[in-house]
């Protein structure tokens, strides 16, 4: 028999996350992995030391890079000095490169939260009553602040995003391994963004999803797309996660999470081959 493939899952079990048990979500994926794989778990600060002995590194649910930003940068340097595959692949365009494509998505016409990172551009935002003012690399709401327009101007740009603040009717989440969706979760009530429940998407809530996935370009890897329902009904995007999206599998039926599981598996197996 050949020796079964050998995955470093790099998570951090003890991350306070509100809303988020990472731990539990992580038990049980490795749980299921290792069905097909040789797999060892670690800290995201221990995964450049450790992922020359292993076929390829699978970034979970490793927490805000902003809380260890050098030793995620140490982690990509060595992983492509290595030439050692990582899951999701480095070169996405979401969240895991900054908000910079919230930038590039406004300006290229996309329906996502319109954004500036410029005093001079402030104009160009919608009125609203107030605006949410965040760090590039910021993540899980940290750096977050609300401000009236008067207040704008006078900020330091340069690693800041200022979009107006949108009375979204609820937000919703729709989950994908590579291009195939696997099910979509919502929070009813604006102020409890962690309490989910399964979503029905409409043929086009899943065309909006699918267009985020496709712009993105990344052939392997899970993907969460973030989305408002504006007060007109239109959704808007507010996140394109595509580093370690939580999946919340603990919100959604046993035969999804297996579905899931099965689904990541085939995946992984296709990324080791590709």
């Amino acid at each position: 028999m050949s020796p079964r493939p050998r995955l470093l899952y790099v998570t951090d079990l003890a991350s306070p996350a509100r809303g988020r048990r990472y731990g539990d979500e992580d038990v049980h994926l490795t749980a299921r992995l290792r069905e097909a794989f040789d797999l060892a778990l670690c800290h995201p600060l221990d995964a450049a030391a450790l992922m020359d002995g292993f076929d390829a590194v699978v970034v979970r649910n490793s927490g805000p890079v902003i809380g260890y930003r050098k030793g995620y940068e140490a982690f990509r340097e060595r992983a492509r000095a290595l030439g050692t595959r990582v899951y999701n692949p480095l070169h996405g365009r979401g969240d895991m490169a900054g908000k910079q494509y919230l930038l590039d998505l406004t300006a290229a016409g996309h329906p996502v939260i319109p954004t500036v990172d410029r005093a001079e551009d402030l104009h160009l935002l919608p009125e609203a009553a107030e605006y949410a003012v965040k760090p590039k690399a910021g993540a899980d709401s940290i750096g977050l602040r609300f401000l009236p327009y008067g207040e704008l101007a006078g900020l330091a740009y340069g690693e800041l995003l200022v979009q107006p603040r949108v009375d979204f009717r609820y937000e919703v989440s729709f989950y994908f391994v590579d291009d195939l969706f696997q099910y979509a979760l919502h929070a009813p009530d604006p102020e409890r963004r962690w309490v989910l429940e399964p979503y029905e998407p409409t043929a086009d809530d899943l065309a909006f999803a699918r267009r985020f996935i496709d712009w993105n370009t990344l052939d392997h890897g899970v993907q969460r797309v973030d989305a408002c329902r504006a007060p007109g009904g239109e959704l808007l995007l507010v996140e394109l996660e595509d580093l370690n999206p939580y999946l919340s599998l603990d919100r959604v039926p046993e035969e999804t999470r297996d579905r899931f599981a099965t689904v990541l598996t085939d995946s992984l197996r296709r990324f080791l081959e590709a």
